[in-house]
């Protein structure tokens, strides 16, 4: 067994989930973001890349709940690289630091859970699923959504598609990398498209 992982994301309307220099840009509409926020609340964990916490420093709660309230933070990061004074080693919620075996350190603020060498994926959601983390909302960055989906570990994806244009050949994609995530491309069915202010959340199951 292993959890449920939902996929969430924004991006342009030209496909990209940031500029170039990979820091956070603006895409969702407030509607979007309610969305979101509630969303949070209805999954056990949230799932983010070390680049997001380097890059965008998330606390990755939802404001106003305590800390048995919020959601576990699960962070991705193969060699232990994150920002010792990062806000998602707060004390607002339990926190997560998934590495690669010998990769261990002492950080203040999370639990360290060792995921093989190379890096994993299938032994961390298998952990996960050990003490009791039975759905997980996995927020970027595009690599790590990348991961997921190479790994055919994806069972419901949404995107909101904002009404910008980003441009950039080096800028990220939701599902960035160094090419195919696997033969032919992952399939998914298209179960919604609505419309949330100035942009269209599209909906998809696994096929």
């Amino acid at each position: 067994m292993r959890p449920f992982i939902h996929i969430n994301c924004a991006m342009s309307a030209d496909g990209k989930i940031a500029g170039s220099e990979r820091k956070q840009v603006r895409i969702s509409s407030q509607e979007d973001k309610d969305r979101v926020k509630s969303l949070r609340r209805t999954y056990d964990a949230i799932l983010v890349g070390v680049g997001t916490i380097v890059s965008d420093d998330p606390h990755l709660t939802v404001k106003g709940r305590t800390y048995e309230e919020n959601q576990v933070r699960i962070v991705i990061d193969p060699k232990c690289r994150v920002p010792l004074d990062s806000l998602v080693l707060d004390d607002r919620a339990r926190t997560i630091i998934a590495v690669e075996d010998g990769q261990k350190k002492d950080v203040q603020g999370a639990e360290i859970l060792e995921c093989g060498s190379p890096f994993d994926l299938d032994s961390l959601m298998t952990q996960l699923s050990q003490i009791g983390i039975d759905s997980i909302l996995v927020e970027g960055g595009g690599e790590t959504i990348a991961s997921f989906f190479k790994n055919g570990l994806v069972d419901r994806y949404t995107v909101f598609v904002g009404s910008k244009i980003i441009g950039g050949r080096m800028s990220p994609t939701p599902a960035d990398g160094d090419g195919w995530v696997m033969q032919d491309g992952f399939p998914l069915k298209l179960t919604g498209a609505d419309i949330l202010g100035d942009g269209v959340l599209l909906s998809y199951d696994r096929a």
